[in-house]
């Protein structure tokens, strides 16, 4: 098959190619028509992902490592599907304009090639007609050298003998001139008619190579507007079968992560009823202190103010999930967060936010890695504070921390979904809300 008809069929099967309007229904946010309002919504929608990432981060506490992970998934999956369609739509619409494109580019392209052959054509009927005309002349030329050349108006003059004859002669020699004049003028006409189509035809040609050059280049952009629309719509049913198999997959998991919710709070329980008998042993140390000096006890009052400073290398704090009841994402009950979650990330220093001394540096189901730090009685109450899911400690049972010293380092130990330090604050054994200790 010639390079022409190789083309001009590649260019049919672009035109004649079918719509991907059926492949999956395309939503999401509206897709921005310039380049700085694409970008900048690309980044918004990439901040507002992160940041819901990072919300049901701190929401999957008391979650194993697995489901959590599963959950998160679940998520990017879903936040991956408006921007897929997106492309997807876009894609298509590359695709469409290549399409049209290429029609209007193959119209131009046949219609020079119609070009090309109809000159051609003229030129070959003007070339064979200078070729007949030119053999005309030559014929005549070749009869009057053997006439002895041609008549002049005094030869026919000179030899009629009558009236009629020179009347007769003389026409016969005004037809021959004529003729001969008129058949120069058509061969020069057709010479210049040539040289003008010989233009022309070089004119057609080079447009005909442009618009080739042109149409290759127009499959080349379908083909791959064309391919980057299957790429999304295969991306698209991955993540429709990803989506199902991670819901089964945390369905299954639902009676295991109720387990492990049971076993956290029964942790949280029993570290509350330890810190409850420190506390009743401070304040009855301090009564006997009181009674010994001959003094009475104070009684125990709350605990208030910006005791606390900032306990990660996060400049400045940037709490990620507060203190209070919260609606399980998976287990569907309400339940108290007792804590405050603090950004951090993976391997990063945890500081001590107040001066005390190590109650314990372990791990405690569900919190991971936990230090504990007893600040004593202030304001006649026992106050404590514990940083969890830590990846290591830097201190012991026992050692006298400042506020500012080195615990350890963040990490995702216990049932934690990412790195994070998640703060809590003890009064006499029951939790109080850290943001307020911490001046937020």
């Amino acid at each position: 098959m010639s390079r022409r008809r190789r083309l001009r069929s590649r260019m049919l099967a672009l035109v004649l190619v079918g719509s991907l309007a059926g492949l999956t229904a395309v939503g999401g946010p509206a897709i921005a028509d310039t380049l700085s309002d694409k970008r900048a919504a690309a980044k918004k929608q990439e901040q507002e992902n992160a940041a819901k990432r990072e919300q049901l981060a701190a929401s999957l506490e008391g979650l194993s490592a697995e489901l959590g992970q599963a959950l998160l998934d679940l998520q990017a999956m879903e936040q991956r599907m408006p921007q897929a369609q997106a492309e997807l739509a876009e894609a298509q619409e590359s695709l469409d304009r290549s399409q049209r494109e290429a029609t209007l580019v193959a119209a131009r392209l046949q219609d020079a090639l119609d070009q090309e052959v109809s000159i051609g054509s003229t030129i070959e009927q003007d070339t064979a007609r200078a070729t007949r005309i030119r053999e005309s002349i030559g014929q005549m030329a070749r009869e009057a050298y053997k006439g002895g050349g041609t008549a002049t108006s005094m030869d026919i003059v000179l030899g009629a003998k009558s009236t009629e004859e020179f009347i007769e002669q003389y026409g016969l020699v005004s037809t021959a001139l004529r003729t001969q004049t008129n058949t120069l003028d058509e061969l020069r006409e057709l010479q210049a008619q040539n040289a003008n189509s010989q233009a022309r035809l070089e004119a057609v040609r080079g447009r005909v190579q442009e618009l080739k050059a042109e149409a290759d280049e127009k499959v080349v952009e379908a083909d791959a507007a064309r391919a980057q629309a299957q790429e999304r719509k295969d991306e698209i049913q991955q993540l429709i079968s990803q989506q199902a198999a991670k819901k089964a997959q945390i369905e299954d998991q639902k009676a295991a992560a109720e387990a492990e919710a049971a076993a956290a709070d029964a942790e949280a329980a029993k570290i509350a009823a330890e810190l409850a008998a420190i506390a009743a042993q401070q304040r009855a140390a301090e009564a006997a202190a009181a009674a010994a000096a001959g003094k009475p006890q104070a009684p125990a009052g709350p605990v208030g103010g910006s005791l606390f400073a900032n306990p990660t290398s996060i400049n400045p704090m940037y709490v990620t999930s507060n203190y209070g009841m919260r609606l399980h994402p998976t287990l569907g009950y309400v339940r108290l967060h007792a804590g405050i979650d603090l950004r951090t990330y993976c391997g990063t220093p945890i500081y001590a936010g107040r001066a005390g001394s190590v109650q314990w540096a372990q791990y405690r189901n569900g919190f991971g890695n936990q230090v504990m730090v007893d600040h004593g009685l202030v304001n006649g109450s026992s106050l404590m504070s514990s940083y969890n899911h830590m990846t290591s400690f830097s201190v012991r049972s026992g050692q006298r921390v400042e506020q500012g010293t080195l615990l350890g380092y963040s990490g995702n130990t216990g049932t934690s979904a990412a790195c994070h330090l998640h703060f809590e604050v003890y009064v006499n054994g029951g939790t109080q809300d850290p943001g307020p200790l911490l001046g937020r």
